[in-house]
């Protein structure tokens, strides 16, 4: 088990259950059903756009990252290869 796993448990959790209250909410308010899908729809559609947001941020994040390791073993490539023809 990962040191993450509390974690992701408890803020997986806290997203059901936020969900849960948000779906009460509007199944309770004093509004016609035509207003509540509309309400409904908003929040699946805004719910996507965030989960596709934050996995193109993870994803730039990534490829950065690899990009980063790339350039470092070039570099240290060439400081090897430099190094060595003066030996």
């Amino acid at each position: 088990m990962s040191k993450n796993h509390a974690y992701i448990v408890f803020n997986g959790a806290a997203v059901v259950v936020a969900y849960l209250m948000l779906a009460l909410s509007v199944w309770l308010a004093p509004v016609d059903l035509s207003t509540k899908g509309y309400w409904g729809m908003g929040v699946l559609l805004l719910t996507a756009a965030l989960v596709n947001f934050v996995k193109f941020r993870t994803d730039d994040m990534v490829a950065e990252q690899l990009a980063s390791k790339i350039e470092k073993a070039r570099n240290e490539k060439l400081i090897n290869e430099y190094v060595g023809k003066e030996a």
